[in-house]
């Protein structure tokens, strides 16, 4: 039968690696049984995983018949669990068909047990320092080498041996400047002087000695100033000083100071021998604009003045200061007076005198005070044409100061020479000096006006006025349309005098296109090969300080460009304050 044959077969290869398979050829050609996995012996420690099914279809039993028939002892023994052998398994399983029963042998090799998966071990975390970004601190923050040598009293070669740091110079058009730490310096300091309290009291000695020396500078300086008014030296001053008053707006003053110095002194002289009220009114009118032209040759003077530490933003806001000294000026002299002659004149009037002397000196006013109001009109033409607006924007916006006041004083001085001439023709006409004195207080009237619109306009220019609507959105125009700028909030442009503007803006900058800006500048597979580096937290940390910084820096190189773009641009922008938003 083919089960014998198969077990013949089977008997005959692997007769050498046990010696329990007879039982199992017995077992093939006696009854037909169903038996399960079974585990044998070689003899040699190596153990066999056995798997055996017969069935025969030519002499079947009943269920209950299998059930009953018991395995032999060997199988009982095969049953159990033994290890297996690394060089692999014999597995016998014959199948039965629908017409015979099929032997077959398999020789697999058992896989090696498996290792156990190794655990990956959790990398140490570096704990992170915490920073409280609210409180203040100061060891990272940066000293230049002056003030290193003036508030901690170091010398150059006590900070040569300090780690130093360039940064962009805060100034334009200028080299980087060369920083030290604080703490280095401070720690450096109390290493030179031995401590803290040490350097105070130094400190304070020599702040001591320097008032000392200031006070010493000062005395010498006085002395000096009045060994050259002695000495008839008529100036010593800064180039910058002179070009003040060689400017149009200081020519103009000039020859207004000129001419109303001299119709007062004739003025003066008629009044005397006439006796008349609006002459008189003319005559403090022609002094209160000498002295008021005065004033404003001085505040065209200082306004070109340097700025220095007490004043860094400069003296330009002298010439609306001298203006409206000039305007208060003109109402309490010129208008106060004439109303105060006037209505003397009204309660107790004069007899009247010959006014031939009176009406020479008024012509000759006249002439005189239109040729220095023709020059102010002339200067105020030129600087509107410059400034691009009208005549009338450019005398109501008060943008230089100065000259307004002399073409106003100049408008109301030949307005007040044709009244005060036209009341004393009426009453030389009617023989009643009561138009001699009412003439007296309207030229009081006008002079009060003229003062008036001086004091209004100055006071704007001095609170903060802000710079035409136009001219703003010109330059908003031109910073909007940066590459580096994607909004800007909070504008301001404020007149700071003389033609000057201090703009200021909140600007939202467009981080993407300030990184690509940055990348485009370094090479691209080094910053590659330095990402590759980067594996602990430090490196990470290191890595983000350094291209941070650096991005920091280039940030402030962009407000530099910008700023320096409107200022080409907007030549009368003066200071330009651009904010990060």
């Amino acid at each position: 039968m083919l089960p014998s044959v198969a077990a013949k077969c089977f008997y005959r290869n692997l007769s050498r690696h046990s010696i329990e398979i007879k039982y199992l050829y017995s077992l093939c050609s006696g009854a037909p049984r169903v038996w399960r996995q079974g585990i044998f012996h070689d003899g040699k420690d190596r153990w066999r995983c056995v798997h055996t099914s017969s069935y025969l279809l030519d002499k079947p039993k009943s269920k209950n018949a299998l059930q009953s028939e018991k395995p032999p002892a060997a199988t009982e023994k095969a049953n159990q669990v033994i290890k297996q052998s690394v060089t692999g398994d014999i597995i016998v399983k014959t199948e039965t068909d629908a017409n015979k029963i099929v032997t077959k042998v398999t020789i697999e090799k058992s896989k090696p047990p498996d290792k156990p998966a190794e655990v990956a071990q959790p990398k140490p975390v570096r704990k992170r320092l915490l920073i409280d970004f609210s409180a203040s601190y100061t060891e990272r923050n940066f000293i230049t080498p002056m003030r290193a040598m003036t508030e901690y009293l170091l010398k150059q070669s006590d900070l040569e041996s300090l780690p130093k740091v360039l940064r962009r110079s805060p100034y334009e058009s200028e080299p980087p400047i060369t920083v030290y730490y604080r703490k280095d310096v401070e720690a450096k300091a109390f290493e030179v002087w031995g401590s803290k309290e040490a350097l105070e009291k130094e400190l304070l000695r020599r702040e001591l000695d320097r008032r000392r020396y200031e006070q010493d500078v000062f005395t010498v300086k006085r002395r000096l100033r009045n060994y050259r008014r002695e000495m008839s030296h008529k100036r010593l001053k800064h180039g910058i000083e002179e070009l003040g008053l060689k400017t149009r707006s200081g020519r103009v003053v000039l020859t207004a100071v000129g001419i109303n110095c001299c119709n007062f002194l004739f003025k003066l002289c008629a009044w005397f021998y006439t006796g008349s009220h609006s002459l008189f009114s003319e005559c403090i009118h022609s002094l209160a604009d000498t002295v008021n032209q005065l004033i404003l040759a001085y505040g065209i003077h200082k306004s070109v003045q340097m700025a220095d530490p007490a004043h860094p933003y400069g003296y330009t806001n002298m010439r609306y200061v001298s203006s409206l000294i000039s305007g208060v000026g003109i109402f309490c002299v010129g208008c106060g007076l004439s109303f105060y002659h006037g209505v003397s004149g009204i309660i107790d009037p004069q007899p009247l005198h010959d006014f031939y002397w009176a009406y020479f000196v008024l012509g000759g006013a006249v002439v005189s005070e239109g040729a220095t109001l023709m020059v102010a009109l002339n200067a105020i033409r030129k600087g509107a044409r410059e400034a691009n607006t009208s005549l009338y924007e450019y005398i109501m916006r008060s943008s230089d100061p100065s000259v307004n006041v002399v073409l106003l004083e100049d408008t109301a001085a030949v307005a007040g020479v044709v009244l005060a001439a036209g009341c004393m023709a009426l009453s030389q006409f009617t023989g009643n000096p009561l138009y001699d004195a009412v003439g007296c207080i309207l030229v009081g009237t006008l002079l009060g006006g003229v003062a008036s619109f001086i004091i209004l306009t100055n006071v704007g220019a001095l609170v903060g006025r802000s710079i035409p609507q136009e001219q703003l959105d010109q330059i908003n125009s031109v910073l909007e349309r940066d590459f580096m700028i994607r909004a800007i909030h909070d504008v301001k442009g404020i007149d700071i005098g003389s033609n000057l503007i201090r703009y200021k803006a909140e600007v939202d900058f467009d981080g993407r296109a300030l990184t690509r800006s940055y990348l485009e500048k370094h090479d691209l597979n080094a910053l590659i090969e330095d990402m590759k580096k980067v594996v602990t937290i430090d490196d990470v940390e290191a890595f983000l300080l350094k291209h941070g910084e650096n991005i920091v820096d280039m940030l402030g190189g962009e407000i530099d460009r910008i700023e320096l773009k409107l200022r080409k641009k907007f030549p009368q922008i003066r200071h330009c304050d651009l904010e990060i938003l």
